[in-house]
């Protein structure tokens, strides 16, 4: 798995020494903010440790596996729709094309996704946000920042996410009751498919917080760097790369 192993290899790059860049504020060029995100980062863990990962690892042991497929499917489809304008913003034409007729065979055969009929049709998918789309423009990434609840961010992706209010096909729902359940049931369905990468984390990682910050500033360089080359069909490991924000 593309994830896990990333994961490994910063773990044995900490026990070569490489750990101890961590040991102090400023000790990181691109985290400024470090003693303050510690403790964000803190109280977020233990948040997770009490609440989320529980209810989590409930979901995963109690759920059937259809569905959650079902459940996963269904936000998949919620994503490939942001994805689609987002591309669109980005002047990427055939990611454009290629995630909107994913929305429109999904949302149609699949029942508002609940089915994923685009990915055995040879639709690809491509996941684009709007700290991508401030990228695409020149936007720096700016320091990286830890987020209450949300988790790993940087200045660029945080005013990306304040501007769109989170993910606009949810934010905009006018039931609040529809609202707030579809955000309680995507943040249990991210965890879910994190646990496996979290506990081999937890496993191997020497300082949690430095490892977290350099798989996510990998994961969005990576991404960053993907504005600028062909999109590739992204992957289930890759799926849990683009959401780092419930680690």
């Amino acid at each position: 798995m593309r994830l896990k192993t990333l994961i490994i290899s910063i773990g044995i790059m900490g026990t070569m020494g490489l750990s101890g860049c961590a040991s102090g504020p400023q000790a990181n060029a691109q985290d400024p903010l470090e003693p303050m995100n510690r403790r964000i980062y803190a109280f977020n863990d233990g948040l997770d440790q009490a609440v989320v990962k529980p209810v989590a690892e409930s979901y995963v042991k109690h759920t059937p596996d259809l569905v959650q497929t079902g459940v996963r499917n269904f936000f998949n489809n919620i994503q490939d729709a942001w994805s689609t304008v987002n591309a669109l913003l980005q002047l990427r034409p055939k990611e454009t094309v290629n995630n909107g007729a994913r929305v429109v065979v999904n949302t149609t055969v699949g029942v508002a996704g609940i089915f994923d009929w685009a990915t055995p049709l040879g639709i690809p998918r491509s996941k684009h946000d709007f700290g991508q789309t401030l990228g695409r423009w020149g936007a720096p990434m700016g320091p990286y920042v830890v987020l209450p609840l949300l988790g790993p961010s940087t200045v660029r992706d945080t005013v990306g996410l304040v501007a769109v209010g989170g993910n606009p096909v949810i934010s905009n729902l006018d039931d609040k009751g529809a609202r707030n359940a579809l955000t309680v049931a995507g943040v249990i369905d991210t965890r879910a498919g994190l646990l496996e990468a979290t506990n081999t984390l937890e496993s191997i990682a020497l300082d949690k917080y430095s490892f977290t910050r350099a798989l996510f500033l990998k994961q969005r360089e990576m991404t960053t760097r993907s504005l600028f080359a062909p999109a590739e069909p992204v992957t289930a490991d890759d799926e849990d790369m683009d959401d780092p924000s419930k680690w």
